[in-house]
């Protein structure tokens, strides 16, 4: 029998370049190659001749490849390869759009295999077909891997690497299971959890996605295998949250006096969704066991505001039972620019209170008050500044993830704010909250809108709180589509505010210009390209510079300084000022070619400019033309705000395209169980139950470790 964990090497013979594609597939071994699952599936009765082919058909032809060759579209100037298929019977023009290398991967006379729609104009054509060279074209085209006596079939489609096509994982994959390789699983999901939701057993699922007779059939295995990733990532949050939940940690009396009293200080009345989150985290710190929690809401809702309150809190109580010092607590947040930013408000918000506050970055220290005045901050040793936090007299100290070293150490941390908390590792996360013996109360913080069933899969060991309301006064963005002939009125109404004095962002999808012989030539504009074409022919007037993620830190840093301080007027950028920029003068963004975002990155980019009481302006333009794309730019013209986007986005694309598999860890089966809430919370009380009744995880030990396995795979850098 096949162990699954056997190399893939053993069983088949591989060359070079095949063990390096499987490789970027993540495939190795006998097990990866099988959870290696169908992107989709042709149904059967597609596979004709050309001299049959309709308009509007979807098929597959074989044929000799003729006149490849290469060029651009006579308006667009958009690159294409173009091609003839013969096969015998007649012929097809074909045309790949933005894809010139396929005249180059394809050599002129090949056997191939065609997938796509048949055109409706210029008689019989194809438009963006798959191609895969073959070693004969199938008799009578009625030859396939997993036919039936009934022929009644569904061909699987892989994911592929460049050296590794779909037919050869297709072959391979049928090999396996010809020997019965899947009699070796063994099925970590408890049997009453199968029958309770009428799930397969892992090798009835096994065989049934990759080759089902009927569709239902690739259907309840899909259904299996996203139910077990969510369940299991479950199972390791709600172990995780039990553990948290045994330990002991810092208890901080409600002081609701004091806590008013605070808060009338700020120049702003609360929203009730930041008056329901600060009772929230202070009912979560009257008791012994630490606070798990994730506070998220849009750009601009608030939650510095929250953060400010509930560390005030902390940092005027005392270490129990005692009566000298103060409780301490850390702020990290994912960049220097903004450490600095939020070390000021800190500043603004505490500096009536004897309390001192430290900032300590890669970059440099800095101490509240400085010893000269009370009034300002002093730049400082990293020396001086660390024994300061050693023996506690900073109770509050503002940084970047140099919080996390070794050589940070802490009296008495009670309470660690993570801001952007996606941008940092779990790793990193778990680095801080562990800078003392006892527990400490951790309050994550996003403004990614998450769609509720990703932050009930992804956090599921923290109580979640939501923001839905802006500030008093704060203005919605005035949000503009742009159609091509009308970009000249929104360059126009960008001046106007740079002419009042504010400040601009235009946002590009990628850095530099793409190099025709190396690489695809995108229609997309570039950051680089860009910025000299606005400096010269649109704002030569104004300072425009540059920013991308491939910037040395202390150059991007300078740039955002420059920026913060309107020594730049219009920052050309990636969506690298995502996160982490806080200019308030900013009042305009515009997005080129927004299709290529998220809507949910989307809204993250246009709250750039929602960070003071001016009003914003948001101008959105697109590439293409494309129903769909419009109708999803549309939805960020007419949302309420960023949870609604984000749960639309997830509708219509999917959370792997909406924040990308590689982001977190999930596989594509796995993001597929995000569209169903159903699911997800019968996932959560199975774990839940579980973490109860097998306490000691020995009930189901396989269960337990794998997953254990699934989370160590989990991430979100």
């Amino acid at each position: 029998m096949i162990d699954p964990d056997d190399a893939l090497t053993e069983h088949f013979r591989l060359k070079p370049y095949q063990i390096q594609a499987l490789k970027k597939l993540g495939i190795s071994s006998v097990r990866e190659l099988l959870y290696h699952f169908p992107a989709r599936y042709e149904q059967p009765g597609m596979e004709k001749q050309i001299s049959e082919i309709a308009p509007g058909d979807r098929v597959t032809l074989y044929g000799t490849i003729k006149n490849l060759k290469t060029g651009r579209t006579f308006r667009g100037h958009t690159p294409i390869a173009r091609a003839t298929l013969d096969d015998g019977t007649k012929t097809i023009h074909l045309t790949w759009f933005n894809q010139p290398y396929i005249a180059k991967m394809i050599a002129e006379g090949s056997l191939v295999r065609i997938v796509g729609k048949v055109g409706t104009k210029e008689g019989a054509s194809m438009a963006n077909p798959e191609i895969e060279v073959v070693d004969h074209i199938p008799h009578d085209h009625g030859e396939t891997l997993f036919a039936t006596e009934t022929n009644n079939y569904a061909v699987p489609i892989y994911p592929e690497s460049m050296g590794i096509t779909s037919r050869w994982i297709m072959y391979a994959i049928h090999k396996l299971l010809s020997r019965g390789v899947v009699d070796a699983f063994e099925d970590p999901i408890p049997d009453h959890i199968l029958k309770r939701y009428s799930l397969p057993t892992l090798p009835t699922a096994l065989v049934w996605i990759h080759a089902p007779k009927q569709n239902k059939n690739s259907g309840a295995a899909r259904k299996r295998f996203a139910f077990e990733e969510v369940f299991l990532i479950q199972l390791g949050k709600q172990r995780d949250r039990e553990n948290i939940n045994r330990l002991s940690s810092f208890i901080i009396p409600q002081k609701l006096k004091e806590t008013e009293a605070f808060i009338r200080r700020f120049p702003f009345t609360p929203t009730e969704a930041q008056k329901g989150a600060i009772a929230a985290i202070l009912d979560d710190f009257s008791v012994q066991k630490p606070m798990s929690r994730l506070l998220e809401g849009d750009v601009g809702s608030g939650k510095t505001f929250v953060a400010a309150v509930t560390a005030h809190a902390v940092v005027t109580t005392r270490p129990q039972e005692k009566d000298f010092g103060n409780l301490q607590a850390a702020y990290m947040v994912p960049t220097e620019i903004l450490a600095k930013q939020q070390f000021a408000s800190f500043i603004s918000y505490f500096n009536h209170l004897p309390i001192s506050i430290g900032l300590l970055t890669a970059h440099g220290c800095k101490k509240f008050p400085s010893k000269v005045s009370s009034a300002e901050a002093t730049d400082i040793s990293k020396a001086q500044l660390l024994s300061w936090v050693k023996n506690g007299e900073i109770p509050i100290l503002v940084g970047t993830h140099a919080l996390i070293q070794k050589n940070v150490v802490f009296k008495n941390l009670a309470y660690v704010i993570v801001d952007e908390q996606h941008r940092f590792g779990t790793a990193q996360r778990a680095a801080l909250a562990r800078k003392n013996d006892t527990a400490i109360h951790l309050l994550s913080m996003t403004a990614t809108p998450i769609p509720r069933t990703l932050a009930l899969t992804m956090y599921g060991d923290l109580d979640l709180t939501l923001l839905d309301e802006m500030p008093h006064g704060r203005k919605p963005v005035i949000t503009s589509i742009v159609a091509k002939d009308s970009r000249e009125t929104a360059y126009e109404a960008i001046r106007q505010e740079l002419n009042a004095g504010r400040q601009a962002y235009i946002i590009c999808p990628r850095i530099d210009e793409p190099d025709p012989e190396k690489e695809l030539a995108l229609i997309a504009k570039s950051v680089t390209e860009e910025a000299l074409r606005l400096k010269k022919e649109i704002f030569p007037e104004f300072e425009i510079r540059v920013l991308h993620g491939k910037m040395k830190p202390a150059e991007r840093e300078e740039v955002m300084q420059k920026f913060s301080s309107n020594q730049i007027h219009i920052l050309v950028a990636t969506s690298v000022v995502e996160v982490g920029m806080n200019v308030p003068n900013a009042t305009v963004i515009m997005i080129e070619g927004a299709e290529r975002f998220g809507l949910a990155q989307l809204h993250q980019l246009r709250g750039r400019v929602i960070r003071s009481n001016h009003q914003a302006y948001c101008y959105v333009l697109a590439e293409t033309k494309g129903e769909a794309s419009r109708a999803r730019l549309k939805a960020l013209v007419t949302a309420k705000n960023g949870f609604e986007l984000a749960e639309h986005d997830l509708s219509i694309r999917g959370a792997g395209e909406l924040y990308g598999k590689r982001q977190w860890g999930i596989s594509d089966v796995g993001m597929e169980a995000l569209k169903n809430l159903k699911m997800v919370e019968a996932a959560r009380t199975e774990a839940c139950t579980l973490v109860k009744n097998d306490a000691d995880q020995k009930t189901y030990p396989l269960l337990w470790q794998t997953a254990q396995e699934k989370i160590a795979h989990l991430h979100f850098e």
